[in-house]
């Protein structure tokens, strides 16, 4: 059991998942930079092709004839955000709160939730969940999905904020921690309200766009710094020093 929590905790610690990484790490960060800006600019691309305000979310709505590459988009950002998942296992928060577990993890999490939000898109107009007596169970599932995937990636986010060993993309990662926050949250009470919507889609898009052009930074600072050879012998150490406690508790 405590092998299993310190592999949730601390992805590609142990040795038998560390094998090989570090010649795979180079192949994941330019596979995730390449898989988000290319669904950065899909998004983009379809955005630009409507000629009125719409949030995020209606590009894939039922019907809209920008359904099928906001789902490419959403699935290519998936796969970006696994892939540098994948390959920052060995970062952790210096902060006792944010170290429940890797950042990783919450990338990986939020990955998770916007292949849902790709394949369970809103109905036409992208009714609100709850308040909008026109939704339905799969606005609610497409909703929530977004959020909650919002929500992992911003706390991912504040953990590289404070990760040691990455001083410059811990600016960079607070800074658009805060962004991403404070922009989507007005943008979806906007929504809520039904007020200055088309300002809220907007911003809605805004924050997509700075929370996608984290991941290729974080990637890109990952490529150019030594973060990761520094923390594998504190890793190695950890884990040996866990492995020994627990061949005494067999023992005793």
């Amino acid at each position: 059991m405590r092998r299993l929590l310190r592999i949730v905790r601390q992805p590609f610690a142990l040795p038998m998942l560390g094998s090989g990484r570090q010649r795979a790490v180079p192949v994941l960060l330019a596979i995730g930079t390449v898989c988000v800006l290319s669904g950065l600019t899909i998004i983009w691309a379809a955005r630009l092709t409507v000629p009125y305000p719409v949030y995020v979310s209606e590009l894939g709505a039922v019907g809209a004839s920008t359904a099928v590459p906001f789902k490419v988009a959403l699935l290519l950002i998936a796969a970006g955000g696994f892939s540098v998942a994948l390959a920052s296992g060995h970062v952790r928060s210096s902060v006792r709160a944010l170290n429940r577990w890797a950042p990783a993890v919450s990338l990986g999490f939020a990955a998770l939730c916007f292949v849902l939000a790709s394949q369970v898109t809103c109905t036409a107009y992208c009714p609100v969940p709850l308040v909008d007596p026109a939704s339905t169970v799969q606005d609610l599932v497409h909703t929530v999905s977004a959020v909650i995937g919002f929500a992992a990636a911003c706390f991912a986010m504040l953990q590289v904020a404070f990760a040691s060993g990455l001083p410059r993309v811990a600016r960079v990662s607070l800074a658009s921690c805060v962004a991403v926050a404070l922009i989507t949250i007005v943008g979806g009470l906007l929504a809520l309200v039904h007020v200055a919507t088309d300002i809220g889609a907007w911003l809605e898009l805004v924050g997509t766009t700075v929370a996608i052009a984290w991941m290729a930074a974080y990637a890109l600072a990952l490529v150019r710094g030594p973060a990761g050879d520094r923390s594998a012998p504190a890793d190695a150490a950890e884990a040996a020093e866990a492995d020994q406690s627990d061949q005494e508790a067999i023992v005793g």
